[in-house]
């Protein structure tokens, strides 16, 4: 049976953060956080082939389909394109999947991460919307979509070639509403006044908007004290009209009361409010941080295994705060032992994975001279 997807639960479970214990995933843990957002009434869980090295897929049996009667939750889950080499490889992708995920159907099946250039070409070339559409019929998906990190032109032409599409996921959050790479609001109205339902990922860019500089948290207690500052990212994406589900890639319990709680007895933004926001998006711009949102793309395809996210984090963390030796603790005791910025060959691997287009080698050039000197 489809799913009316104007009543969908509007906060995600993003199975793409989960908490690690020897660099394992920590199913014990995960456990514990399905149990509160399922006793919350919500029920959208987002994994992907590529999450977690391949891992979160099987954390999904473990710690939802294992324990959960089927039609008491949904799943999706993506193909990805760049891992498709012939016509085969979407049937060997799909079927390795539903094993790993030890299920029949998903409820919401995306072609991952289009944009400009090779992962579109892909899909179109081996008719990838076709073929999704076969398995629908199958009964194999319920709702075929596509998430999308291109530019708004390359969206309008998805959309006129593809009205079967029924959802598509964006970034959205209300750093990048004007970013002219990112384009959050323009993906938004386009979406929004076609009537095409939307899942949105990044709405607090990787946690980034979760932890700002200590000038925007106490505007945000002056209006609404106690509310964390990733509640109002939150809140400023589901005030959306036309937003299905908000995506929240959750790392421990205490992300997950507290989205938990944004979303129970919401309340969208106040007039008040969206000003005070305005003003914490000018403050952001005004410091220069790598807009990383830390979904490891780049490090798997990484012949040296360099930690980019991470080494990232440590680089926007001085330039913040310009207190650098803890950064350079941290570098010198976590990053260091699997390899230095300076290994990196160049080689640009990155830079073509990366959904937000950043100049990942000119980057870790940066961060070399920071911490490897």
């Amino acid at each position: 049976m489809a799913i009316d997807l104007t009543k969908m639960p509007k906060l995600g479970f993003g199975l793409m953060r989960l908490p690690q214990k020897n660099d394992e995933i920590d199913l014990d843990a995960v456990c514990k956080m399905v149990d509160m957002y399922m006793a919350a009434g919500l029920t959208y869980f987002d994994t992907a082939y590529v999450y977690h090295g391949g891992k979160s897929e099987v954390a999904a049996r473990e710690c939802i389909v294992k324990r959960y009667p089927r039609d008491s939750f949904t799943l999706a889950t993506k193909l990805p394109g760049w891992s498709i080499k012939c016509a085969e490889d979407r049937d060997r992708i799909f079927d390795e999947q539903r094993a790993r995920a030890g299920v029949e159907y998903f409820d919401f099946y995306l072609l991952h991460s289009i944009e400009e250039g090779y992962n579109y070409e892909v899909y179109e070339k081996y008719d990838c919307f076709g073929w999704g559409m076969k398995k629908k019929e199958l009964g194999q998906i319920k709702h075929l979509g596509f998430s999308f990190h291109g530019t708004p032109a390359l969206l309008e032409k998805l959309l006129d070639d593809h009205p079967e599409v029924e959802f598509v996921q964006i970034q959205l959050n209300y750093v990048d509403w004007d970013n002219p790479v990112v384009a959050s609001g323009k993906l938004y109205n386009i979406l929004h006044e076609r009537g095409i339902p939307m899942v949105i990922m990044e709405p607090v860019k990787g946690g980034t908007l979760a932890n700002p500089v200590p000038e925007i948290l106490e505007k945000f207690n002056a209006v609404r004290p106690g509310a964390s500052a990733a509640s109002w990212a939150l809140r400023f994406v589901g005030s959306l009209p036309g937003v299905m589900t908000i995506l929240s890639g959750m790392s421990n319990e205490e992300q997950m009361a507290d989205n938990v709680n944004t979303f129970t007895n919401f309340e969208p933004l106040s007039d008040n409010e969206r000003e005070v926001i305005k003003e914490a998006t000018e403050i952001l711009l005004g410091t220069p941080t790598i807009g990383c949102t830390g979904c490891r793309y780049c490090t798997d395809g990484c012949p040296m295994g360099i930690k980019i996210p991470d080494i990232f984090s440590l680089v926007n963390t001085i330039r913040q705060y310009k207190e650098d030796w803890r950064a350079k603790n941290y570098y010198n005791a976590n990053i260091v032992p699997a390899a230095r910025a300076a290994d990196c060959l160049g080689c640009g691997q990155c830079e073509g994975v990366c959904p937000q287009h950043l100049p990942i080698i000119d980057l870790l050039k940066e961060a070399s001279g920071m911490f490897d000197n």
